[in-house]
């Protein structure tokens, strides 16, 4: 199957990207801020940890101005100069503080070492507000931007009006990646040895060539996420535009599509032998080497089973509908042994509508069976058997986490009732959160939009679906659009949720 996808390569739709030349030429700059000596509550790390980060942001070729121990005037001083810089030279930019930090009305700020809180009102007047320096980088236009805060410790600090612990959870702004050393709401350890675990680990990734910045982060999350046992697992908020490398890779050329299925091949391979053995250790190496591969959603909720059957006490992302600066995360939805859904389906091309009913009858492992088994998805609520008998391979249309900017890809079999063979492949973007209106009633959902291509009669696929996982733990609605090869409307159909209840 993997060679008769060569013959995709002629169609418009799959040209690869363009190397993005200008971004890996472009200059770059770094603020790297360590706060630890503050007179009631000393930290033991933030100074190893920013100088060890200028030190190798330095060999990657960041210009970098490095405050450590730094008032508020300093780095209110720092902060002004740096955009200043990369709105000058256009740089890519990157700040990195290490230090206290706290939330107050959503609002997350950094702490000075001469900050003297007594109420809330000294937080503002005393520390550097977060969305100041977001601002800044904003105004500053430049072609991507980094910030990366080890700000999530255990804070001292008593002042009125904080919305909890650790950093309040914030959307990154355009072409912007904002990244925590623990998942909002928490706190991180300082750590014990000469580095703060988050640090620690991120020293290890930045320098690892052809890493894309994303996939770093999510290796720096899986690391820390092992050693802390799940009391500590790093967060990222994206809407970078642009692949960014801290190494790029030496052949920057765009992928052929052999070389394409190659890298599936070996995805896939890697995916079943993790199965196979069935171990956490197995899903994390499969994590780490795949973090954004064809299966790492699906490996995500296996591994969480894994590790919660092992005794895990993960923490889990504050979020909430009261916060003004983000549009928040949600975890998907667990599906339960009796629930029932009734779905609408629409073929808008024939004028045909039908209604399915899928109630859950079985739940083994990572299967869930629906109606006696005549339909069965994964623990996501991806398809695997469909009630006509069509039979998917390992998919990941829906993840195991929805939040503004989170971008996933998926490619798979399908083969119909008749034996014939398909492949589908997608990449699958949270683009909004937004109200949506279904015969069951309102929701407050993510929309998700799929773009990809079909095989077998070869055409581009538009999937558009909402998902509301508090309320539901299957999707709203779905749409799909497919066009042949000459841009014509072949297929149009809409699913939608008309009930669905628990029991």
């Amino acid at each position: 199957m993997l060679g008769r996808l060569s013959a995709l390569a002629a169609l418009p739709w799959l040209d690869g990207p363009a190397v993005q030349a200008a971004l890996r030429d472009a200059p770059r700059a770094a603020l790297v801020i360590g706060n630890a000596a503050y007179p009631r509550a000393a930290l033991d790390n933030p100074v190893n940890d920013a100088t060890a980060i200028a030190d190798v942001l330095g060999r990657l070729g960041f210009s970098i101005d490095r405050r450590l121990d730094a008032g508020r005037q300093s780095m209110v001083d720092a902060i002004g100069e740096f955009c200043a810089k990369v709105t000058r030279t256009q740089s890519v930019a990157l700040f990195y503080f290490a230090g206290h930090g706290i939330q107050i009305d959503w609002r997350n700020y950094l702490l000075p070492i001469d900050v003297r809180l007594a109420r809330a009102d000294d937080v503002m007047r005393q520390s550097v507000d977060v969305a100041t320096l977001l601002d800044g980088l904003g105004k500053a236009d430049t072609p991507t931007s980094v910030v990366i805060l080890d700000a999530c410790r255990d804070n001292p600090f008593g002042a009125a009006g904080k919305t909890g612990s650790g950093l309040s959870q914030m959307d990154a702004p355009t072409r912007t990646l904002l990244a925590y050393a623990t998942a909002p709401g928490n706190v991180a350890s300082d750590g014990d040895g000469r580095n703060g675990l988050y640090t620690e680990n991120l020293l290890k990734e930045i320098v690892r060539p052809g890493v894309q910045i994303e996939d770093v982060f999510k290796r720096v999350r899986l690391s820390v996420r092992q050693r802390s046992q799940g009391r500590q697992i790093p967060w990222e908020s994206t809407s970078l535009e642009d692949d960014f490398f801290f190494v790029p890779p030496a052949d920057a050329h765009v992928p052929t599509q052999a070389e394409r299925d190659a890298a599936f091949g070996k995805d896939r391979d890697d995916w079943q032998a993790a199965q196979q053995s069935g171990t956490a250790q197995a899903i994390f190496a499969y994590l780490k080497a795949h973090p954004n591969g064809h299966f790492s959603e699906i490996a995500q909720v296996e591994l969480d089973r894994l590790l919660a059957e092992s005794g895990e006490q993960r923490i889990r992302v504050q979020t909430s509908s009261a916060n003004p600066y983000s549009q928040g995360s949600a975890e998907a939805g667990r599906i339960a042994l009796g629930d029932r859904y009734v779905y609408r389906f629409v073929d808008r091309l024939h004028q045909d509508e039908r209604v399915f009913v899928h109630r859950v009858t079985r739940i083994v492992g990572d299967r869930i069976e629906f109606n006696g088994g005549k339909f069965v998805t994964d623990l996501l609520g991806n398809p695997r058997r469909e009630a006509d008998g069509g039979v998917l391979g390992d998919n990941q249309l829906f993840a195991s986490e929805y939040s503004i900017g989170k971008e996933w890809i998926t490619r798979f079999d399908y083969t119909f009732p008749n034996g014939k063979v398909d492949v589908v492949e997608l990449t699958c973007r949270v683009v909004a959160r937004e109200t949506i209106d279904v015969p069951a009633g309102r929701f407050d959902a993510f929309r998700v939009e799929a773009n990809g291509w079909r095989l077998y009669v070869p055409s581009r696929r538009a999937r558009t679906y909402w998902v509301a996982p508090g309320k539901v733990p299957r999707f709203v609605a779905i749409d799909t659009v497919n066009y042949d090869r000459h841009g014509v409307m072949s297929a149009s159909e809409r699913r939608e949720l008309m009930s669905f209840t628990k029991t």
